[in-house]
């Protein structure tokens, strides 16, 4: 739906969508602004004492009131219209529209030979992901996506004699990572909500931080992999394999 939405629609769409939240902010003092960074703070503190009861019933009563009063944004209602009206619109074009494909040399400019390289994983918003089972060639991994798991296995490939890299920015959702015992790593990751395992290394409940890690041999032995990720909300697990 949004491979036929040009750059310019979509950067209308969000200018729109902060006049309107500006709107709100000024001329309806603040309009549900204020009463949902109120629910925020609730769901992170809650979030922070989660292991205690108070810290459930203030984080799920944060959630439910933030989630409706979200809702009662103009901003947001503007991109719900906008969305469901896309989708719509999405669907009519796709009934009618047939897709012919057929190999065609592609236009290039100069004589320089690039070799084009299909990549591992695509930008996917919904769904899991994970490598394949059976051995197959390494490339480069760069992706962004929404919800569902992602999980990539180094066992079945041979990593190049320089550094290897995955670079994952995800919504929710979780990441694993499997690495060959022979494989030196360095790991930057980024979380909103979650936890972290790496290696023997554990961090039970990563609140809107950033923690960065490397094994000894990283900077003068190969081969190497270094892993980039984020995530709003989600776990992630490197282990060796």
């Amino acid at each position: 739906m949004f491979q036929r939405l040009s750059t310019d629609i979509f950067n209308w769409i969000l200018i729109i969508g902060v006049i309107l939240l500006i709107i709100e902010m000024s001329f309806f003092h603040g309009g549900m602004i204020v009463p949902a960074l109120f629910s925020g703070a609730m769901v992170y503190f809650g979030w922070k004492n989660f292991s205690q009861l108070w810290g459930k019933v203030i984080f799920w009563i944060g959630l439910m009131t933030l989630f409706f009063e979200l809702l009662n944004m103009l901003a947001v209602r503007f991109l719900i219209i906008v969305g469901i009206l896309l989708f719509i619109y999405h669907y009519i074009i796709r009934k009618d529209d047939v897709t012919y494909i057929k190999p065609e040399p592609e236009e290039r400019d100069s004589d320089e030979l690039l070799l084009k390289i299909e990549p591992l994983f695509d930008h996917q918003f919904f769904g899991e992901q994970r490598t394949s089972e059976t051995p197959y060639k390494w490339r480069d991994i760069n992706i962004h996506s929404a919800f569902g798991d992602r999980v990539i296995d180094l066992s079945n490939t041979f990593l190049p004699d320089d550094t290897a890299v995955i670079s994952i920015r995800h919504l929710v959702g979780n990441i694993e990572i499997y690495v060959p015992y022979e494989v030196e790593v360095s790991i930057h990751h980024s979380s909103v909500f979650g936890r972290v395992n790496i290696f023997d290394y554990h961090h039970r409940k990563l609140v809107n931080q950033t923690i960065a890690y490397e094994t000894e041999g990283y900077q003068t032995s190969y081969p190497r992999v270094k892993i980039i990720t984020s995530v709003i909300s989600g776990d992630i697990e490197v282990r060796r394999i």
